[in-house]
């Protein structure tokens, strides 16, 4: 009887230890809570789908990571870090020397191509200061394309208006609520293959490059010192950019290289 008990409360300290090492293994991925198509959008179930949230799956995987998708507002996303309310931010982060004074960055897993401005359907605007004089620009808040636009047009576009989110810009721009959007190239490339994007604008073209701007690419973002999380992370996308998951991912979504050099 002794035997069997004590074999019972073996039995339960190993149980005991696994669901603490899986518990350990738990990972809070943060994505902005708005709609960011086509890296992370909802579903008409409610679910979380895109190019973003097949790679948390598949580096999570690789990682053998339990990873649980946390939406954040995007202006709280870094905050959220390092105040650990999330372990790491994949959601189309850029890697700046600015944020870089802040958090920790994983290896790039794509690079951005660039600003660029949307607007109307033959309306009068060019990609330029002079192209933008008097009109009304749309930037999303807390983003390099904001600090970007604050830069470049402040003095000559009639007003440079800040939102939440990429969609709250583009339905304003289709409503004719404001002139023209600055944004990723890739991001706003997603609004115009849509029906409403289609029907109401065109891309008007590149803003200028400013050097200030350019950065190391989108990579997972980490604490200061989490340096554990950051070589899983790093490892795993390096696996599943070796055995061609990654590019069965993108596949889906673009019809060109996003990961760059």
């Amino acid at each position: 009887m002794k035997r069997i008990l004590s074999k019972l409360a073996i039995a339960a300290a190993v149980f005991c230890a696994s669901a603490l090492v899986a518990q350990a293994e738990q990972v809070k991925v943060g994505i902005a809570a708005e709609p960011y198509p086509p890296f992370s959008t909802l579903d008409a179930s409610g679910n979380w789908v895109g190019w973003e949230i097949e790679l948390i799956d598949a580096v999570c995987s690789e990682a053998k990571l339990d990873c649980v998708v946390t939406p954040i507002a995007w202006d709280a996303i870094i905050p959220s870090l390092t105040s650990k309310k999330i372990d790491v931010i994949m959601s189309s982060m850029s890697i700046t020397e600015k944020r870089m004074k802040t958090i920790d960055f994983s290896d790039h897993y794509y690079r951005d191509s660039g600003y660029a401005i949307i607007a109307a359907k033959g309306a009068a605007v060019d990609p330029t200061p002079e192209g933008l004089k008097g009109k009304m620009l749309g930037v999303q808040v807390s983003t390099n394309g904001q600090v970007y636009a604050s830069k470049h047009f402040t003095d000559v576009a009639g007003e440079i208006k800040t939102y939440q989110t990429l969609d709250e810009i583009t339905q304003d721009l289709a409503a004719g609520r404001i002139d023209a959007v600055l944004a990723s190239r890739i991001s706003l490339n997603a609004f115009l293959k849509s029906e409403q994007g289609k029907a109401c604008c065109e891309m008007k073209g590149m803003v200028a490059k400013d050097p200030e701007f350019d950065t190391r690419g989108v990579g997972a973002g980490l604490r200061k010192g989490d340096s554990e999380l950051k070589e899983k992370i790093n490892t795993a996308l390096k696996a599943i950019r070796a055995n061609g998951k990654y590019d069965e991912i993108t596949k889906k979504y673009f019809d060109f290289d996003i990961y760059g050099g």
